[in-house]
Parts: structure tokens; C-alpha cells; sequence
């Protein structure tokens, strides 16, 4: 039952987040103005906002207009639904056993469970957004950036060791670790993505590639964001390869990197550990 749950909160989630990414486009609010249709702007009524069922039912069009709708809508839902899912599942999967190893880690597993749901849907926002329009929102890279700063201090106040006569600072290196890597990694990340900026003068890469490679430093950490960058990099390059085999783009194409970015973050966030460990016992380190 609570599975099931998850991801129907994950489908109305992913509903509002189509909202949102339409919206970014226009400058519209994205809490006071109600829900209507792309093309004719008529107001949308309950039974048409209904995530994936909705759009079966009319049959991928405005009851108004009868105009095609975009897949992105139940694509974006159901995304963000299997997501939902996976990620409770990586983290336990299980409110019971959460319950049964005490307070304070059923706490904070209620808090990292939050956490990941709203790292996937700001992920989820920049990945649609760049794919349809080469842009990567600021104000999402600024959010996502809060929440997992946020985020890396609260594992260390929540879990650190509390020696201090105030009572309440973590001492200690290994109390701060997991901030202190986040920091550096997003630092190291858009540092190596600011020296392509400048190197190819802009045509290699976007800012907005720079902004985003920060904050998946601060998701990630070390040495989970090499991972994510390598998966990025080579996803990036093999579709761009087959995509010129084809003969729908060029050498000299635009591309946006922002997907190749957030698959490589989710990838790395779930294997990013044994893969790494992989690596380095295939170099013998």
C-alpha cells in the first residue's frame, strides 16, 4: 500500500512539475493560475488534470480545441512517479523497519526521503527544460543548490559528534566530511566545466552547464560526481556520434548537455559508490 501511495504522490507531482515547466517558459505563476490548455487557454476542469488517465481518455487532446497534446505530460508523471519508487526503495523501502530502529533514524529517513523527492523533481524540471529549450533555469540550479547545502548541514549537526561546550557545533574533521566533500566537489565540478566554458570561448558548453555541474558536486560529493560526469560525458558523445551516423545533426550541432547531466547524477546517486570501487580495484588503487 505505501508503495502504491509513493507513486501515485509521484504522478500528481510530476503533474504539477509539467506545470512548472511550462510555465518557466512564460513567466506565469505556477500556484495561483489555474490549470489550461497549451493552445486555446481554456480552464481545465478537475476530470482533465487527472495524471496519465486524463490524457488516455481525451485521447491526447483538448476536450475544447481538440488539439494535440504534447507526451511530456504522462511522460513527465509516470517519470516522475518510477522515480519516486526507486528512490524509497535505494533508501530502505520500508516505514516499519525505519519505525523499529528508533526515533532518530526514522526521523532523519523521513527527512532524506523529502530530500530525494525534491532533488528528483528539480533534476526532472531541468532535464525536460533543456531538452525543449537549451536553457537551464537559474532559479531551479539556486534551489536544488539550497536543498542539498541544507541538506550536507544537517547530516552533520543531525549525526556529528556534539563535544563543544555550546553544545550544539559537530567538531571534528570527520563530522564535517560529508559537507566539506559536497563543497569541494561542486567547486571542482564547475570549476572543470568554467575552464571548458572558457577554453572553447562558450561553444563547447553552456554556463548553464557550469551552474548545474556545481550543484550535482553538492548532491553527489566525492567521488560519486566523477562518476556522474564520465557517465555524462560518454552518453553525451555516443549519442551525439549516432545522431550524426544518421544524418539529423553535425559535427557542429547543438546539443544539450543538461539530460546527459541529470541521468549521470541519478546513475551515480544509486551506483555511483560501486562503481568507483570498481574502477579503482580494476587500476589496483
Amino acid at each position: 500500500m505505501v508503495w502504491g501511495l509513493i507513486f501515485v504522490f509521484g504522478l500528481i507531482i510530476g503533474s504539477f512539475l509539467n506545470v512548472v515547466i511550462c510555465r518557466l517558459k512564460t513567466n506565469e505563476d505556477v500556484t495561483r493560475t489555474r490549470s489550461h490548455c497549451p493552445h486555446c487557454g481554456q480552464i481545465l476542469s478537475w476530470w482533465e488534470l487527472v495524471p496519465i488517465v486524463s490524457f488516455l481518455f481525451l485521447r491526447r487532446r483538448c476536450w475544447h480545441c481538440r488539439k494535440l497534446l504534447s507526451w511530456q505530460y504522462p511522460l513527465v508523471e509516470l517519470g516522475t512517479g518510477i522515480l519516486f519508487i526507486i528512490f524509497f526503495w535505494w533508501l530502505g523501502g520500508s516505514l516499519i523497519n525505519w519505525w523499529l530502529a528508533g526515533p532518530k533514524i526514522f526521523i532523519w529517513s523521513i527527512f532524506e526521503l523529502a530530500y530525494w523527492f525534491f532533488m528528483v523533481s528539480v533534476l526532472l524540471v531541468i532535464f525536460v527544460y533543456d531538452l525543449k529549450h537549451y536553457l537551464i533555469p537559474d532559479s531551479l540550479i539556486g534551489l536544488g543548490s539550497a536543498a542539498a547545502l541544507f541538506f550536507s548541514l544537517a547530516n552533520v549537526f543531525y549525526f556529528g559528534n556534539n563535544s563543544l561546550a555550546l553544545g550544539f557545533i559537530p567538531t571534528g574533521l570527520n563530522a564535517w566530511q560529508p559537507f566539506l566533500g559536497a563543497l569541494l566537489a561542486a567547486l571542482g565540478a564547475g570549476g572543470f566545466f568554467g575552464l571548458i566554458v572558457l577554453i572553447t570561448r562558450g561553444r563547447g558548453m553552456g554556463r548553464g552547464d557550469i551552474k548545474l555541474a556545481f550543484l550535482m558536486g553538492l548532491i553527489l560529493g566525492w567521488p560519486k560526481i566523477l562518476v556522474a560526469l564520465f557517465l555524462a560525458f560518454l552518453g553525451g558523445a555516443t549519442l551525439g556520434l549516432i545522431l550524426v551516423a544518421l544524418g539529423r545533426k553535425n559535427l557542429k550541432s547543438a546539443l544539450p548537455f543538461g539530460p546527459f547531466l541529470v541521468s549521470g547524477t541519478m546513475v551515480a546517486v544509486w551506483l555511483g559508490s560501486f562503481i568507483s570501487a570498481w574502477y579503482q580495484a580494476l587500476l589496483g588503487f
